[in-house]
């Protein structure tokens, strides 16, 4: 084989230093892309195809597909700036992007002609995507949404701006021993990101600590003066986001943060090496580890420190861009629309006052005016528990500065709020942005919604129980602020990428025009009837659960058979998600197999995945039972053969990529009420698996829009529980009238499951009878007959792919790109600037 140098320039080459089509690197064509891979191979790498490693043709192949995003994220930028464009801000703690490099080879149109081009050059394309490590910079459903909305705002062609964290570390990399989660470090920058630009000219200082001072300026004005006790600085690392088939590149910003003085070499020289980097040390944990375990006060303030710096850094680039436009500061509200992805970004609200007042010295009402038409507040929660709050002495001694505004705030709309809500004093102190009760807090929700011109839900039940419930006093006093926006995910990602024989499949029946448009997938539902594509339906299937049965086998030894039903939950691991309540019922199903030997049921593979956060010891011991249910299941001759029980340990996109169009059965079980909106429901519905699950989140509306005949409900509705929980809940009520859950629990409890060790599983039985906030018990008969049905409609092959076809075919609504056309319209009044290619 030719050495790169010689393979990239051919040997009498005259024309080696002319400007050339073929030559430039924004070239697609299958040999300006290897010449481009080979240049990168030799001279970013140093490496010959002889002795490269797998993580150099990876970084090889990454750097070549960037350098043909490039031109397009200048056009980009350039573009947005002459048109002085309104730009979408979309901050975010987390940014579950998953590999890029499949997902940029697919916007850019070239991945057959670079798995040509690779082929030609000895290598396998697949293998290269594999190498790449995954992003630790997410961890569940909030991550992998503000990842879908970013690739979803490039491809309609808005305007936008991505801000995050650059986590140094992911929340972990999670593998089992003896069943038990163990957290091992996700040091997913080990060997680099060759996608991010790091811009060390924009860096921004982020103070921290200290105390303020009051003085008055030389116009004779009050003002308020911050005296840190620390400053780090915070330094933006850019990646590409592009649009499908557009021109359009948009820029995800993530910060990392450093010390101002990295090295204090008087220290040093005095003997003190530690000390010398101890400022380096300390600013870097700031972005160290995303989630930071926050049970201790120091993890509090970690947490706290890690949210206020990415928003401050985020604002001042905001700002920075504003006067680089030539724009004035009073017309920020017009240049920038800012979405709080959660309550994590909520201190935008009072960081951006202080700016504006303090570093600007716009008038209050000026700056507050500003502040109200800038943000907007995407709630993802129904728990109180997870609305953040935090202590108001940590709260001083962390962003002294913010609390004085803050009270400024609270001062000023409890006034309004008490002309509004005349004498009843209780609903003040529920409206307060400072909890008075016991030990004082600040309510960062509240927060977001006082500072914010939109809250939105993200489903109708969950914008609906916003309403009724979680912030009924803000949509008393401000209804029109409220409304629903239901999630999307992108069907690029989703579907294009993750399944491409079900995408070859439709293609070749309506065209391509889906991937970029999902409401057209609709065009497929007459062929759920059409028996010849119904078998390619199935075949299409089949293979992909010989995928994943494969993956299974490589991550966890267990062998599973493919023509098995693939009954799936895959999600993070908590009490209101309910994993348990499956396992509860796998083990009824073995309580059954092992009490009638010919039993004759339908043949099931019941897969796991997901994390349990480090502190969530129930969590922990959720995995547990499921892990030791397992292997009972798993190593018993009576039914191995019929039921098989995984755990797929480290869940993540690339996993995901390959569960999601191998399941049939997508477990969507959450108490009714609880589970805000849900996407993974969405990711299975596209690839046409069958929903079991309660009314509750995007369940409802997956369907309304599937249609109840192929949607397999169980459970109480919301209203229903919030009977039930006013009359009062009695759990061991429910399980007197169920002799098979009895005898189940029983097991359970004896230690049967736990190599005799009763103790082990008792916390969990016992929240179960005389708690269990997130009645399972009394949803547990519901749920076991429900799956007696999916059993039975199981068996009747045709009827089950054309159910699964219908699934696909009216999944329309839950594409991302819906859901940012109604941001795009009902909330941010931001519009689509097309770039024009070069």
């Amino acid at each position: 084989m030719k050495d790169p140098a010689s393979a990239a320039v051919s040997a009498n080459d005259s024309e080696a230093n002319v400007a050339h089509p073929e030559h430039d690197r924004s070239s697609l064509s299958r040999e300006s892309l290897k010449r481009a891979f080979l240049d990168h191979l030799l001279y970013t790498q140093g490496k010959s195809l002889e002795i490269a490693s797998k993580n150099d043709l990876y970084q090889s192949l990454a750097h070549t597909v960037r350098d043909r995003l490039v031109r397009s994220w200048f056009d980009t930028t350039a573009t947005y700036q002459k048109r002085n464009a309104r730009t979408v801000a979309y901050l975010s703690a987390e940014f579950l992007m998953g590999p890029y490099l499949g997902n940029n080879l697919l916007s850019l149109g070239i991945t057959h002609e670079i798995r040509l081009a690779m082929s030609e050059l000895g290598l396998d394309l697949d293998e290269l995507l594999r190498q790449e490590e995954e992003p630790g910079l997410g961890n569940g459903g909030l991550g992998r949404l503000a990842a879908c909305f970013i690739d979803s705002l490039a491809t309609l062609e808005v305007p936008a701006i991505g801000y995050g964290i650059r986590y140094e570390y992911g929340i972990f990399y999670q593998t089992l021993m003896d069943g038990w989660q163990v957290e091992n470090t996700d040091a997913w920058l080990r060997y680099g990101n060759p996608w991010e630009i790091q811009h060390a000219e924009w860096a921004v200082q982020v103070k921290l600590g200290g105390y303020t001072e009051q003085y008055t300026d030389d116009g004779g004005r009050f003002r308020v003066r911050w005296v840190p006790e620390k400053t780090v600085a915070g330094v933006p690392f850019d990646s590409p986001i592009p649009g499908y088939r557009v021109a359009t590149t948009n820029t995800l910003r993530l910060w990392r943060a450093e010390a101002t003085e990295a090295f204090d070499f008087h220290t040093f020289n005095r003997g003190d090496y530690l000390g010398a980097v101890n400022k380096k040390v300390t600013s870097e944990n700031l972005t160290k580890v995303l989630y930071p375990n926050d049970e201790s006060v120091q993890g509090k303030e970690l947490r706290l420190e890690q949210q206020y710096f990415f928003v401050s850094c985020s604002l001042q680039d905001m700002l920075r861009l504003q006067l680089h436009r030539g724009q004035p500061v009073t017309s920020f509200h017009k240049s920038f629309a800012i979405q709080l992805n959660d309550t994590h970004p909520s201190i935008g609200v009072a960081e951006l006052m202080r700016l504006l007042i303090d570093e600007h010295q716009v008038p209050w009402e000026r700056a507050w005016d500003i502040t109200r038409q800038t943000f907007s507040y995407t709630n993802h929660t129904l728990l109180p528990e997870a609305l953040e709050r935090w202590p108001l002495e940590l709260f001083r001694r962390v962003l002294p500065r913010h609390l004085e505004i803050i009270f400024e705030i609270n001062a000023r709309f409890l006034n309004e709020a008490r002309i509004h809500f005349f004498g009843d004093e209780t609903r003040i102190a529920r409206l307060s942005l400072i909890d008075e009760s016991g030990e004082r807090y600040v309510r960062m929700a509240h927060l977001a919604c006082v500072g914010s011109h939109a809250i939105n839900g993200v489903a109708d039940l969950h914008s609906e129980l916003l309403k009724r419930d979680l912030l009924k006093d803000f949509y008393a006093m401000w209804p029109e602020k409220f409304t629903s926006m239901t999630n999307g995910v992108t069907p690029r990602r989703w579907v294009a990428q993750s399944n491409p024989r079900m995408g070859k499949l439709i293609t070749r029946c309506i065209g391509e025009d889906w991937i970029k448009d999902w409401s057209r997938i609709r065009a497929i539902e007459p062929y759920a009837d059409d028996a010849a594509f119904a078998a390619e339906w199935r075949a299409v299937k089949r293979a992909n659960k010989i995928d994943l049965a494969a993956l299974l086998l490589r991550k966890s030894g267990i062998k599973v058979d493919p023509d098995s039903m693939f009954d799936v939950q895959v999600k993070r691991i908590h009490e209101y998600k309910r994993q348990h309540l499956s396992a509860l019922h796998i083990a009824a199903l073995y309580h059954r197999v092992k009490s009638q030997r010919n039993l004759d049921i339908t043949p099931r593979t019941f897969i796991f995945g997901g994390k349990a956060a480090p502190g969530y010891v129930r969590a922990k011991l959720m995995i547990k039972l499921i892990t030791a249910i397992g292997d009972v299941i798993n190593n018993d001759p009576d039914v191995r053969d019929r039921l098989k029980v995984v755990f797929l340990p480290n869940f993540s996109v690339t996993v995901g990529q390959c569960v999601y169009p191998a399941a049939e059965l997508s477990e969507q079980i959450s108490l009714a009420g609880k589970e805000a909106s849900g996407t993974g429901n969405m990711k299975f519905a596209m690839n046409g698996a069958l929903t079991i699950g309660t009314m509750d989140g995007a369940n409802i509306e997956i369907r309304d829009e599937v249609g109840e005949d192929v949607f397999f409900l169980f459970g109480l509705t919301a209203e229903e529980v919030y009977t039930l929980r006013r009359e009062g809940y009695r759990p061991m009520d429910f399980l007197r009238r169920d002799s098979e859950l009895q005898a189940v629990m029983d097991l359970i409890r004896s230690g049967f499951f736990s190599r005799g060790d009763s103790d082990l599983f008792a916390p969990l039985m016992d929240d179960l009878l005389y708690h269990d906030p997130y009645m399972l018990l009394a949803d547990y008969d519901s749920y076991a007959a429900c799956h007696n049905r999916v059993d039975q409609a199981y068996r009747d092959t045709q009827d089950w792919t054309r159910m699964s076809i219908l699934n696909t075919a009216r999944s329309g609504k839950f594409s991302s790109d819906r859901a940012i056309g109604e941001y795009c319209d009902r909330i941010w009044k931001a519009r689509a600037v097309p770039v024009e290619r070069r």
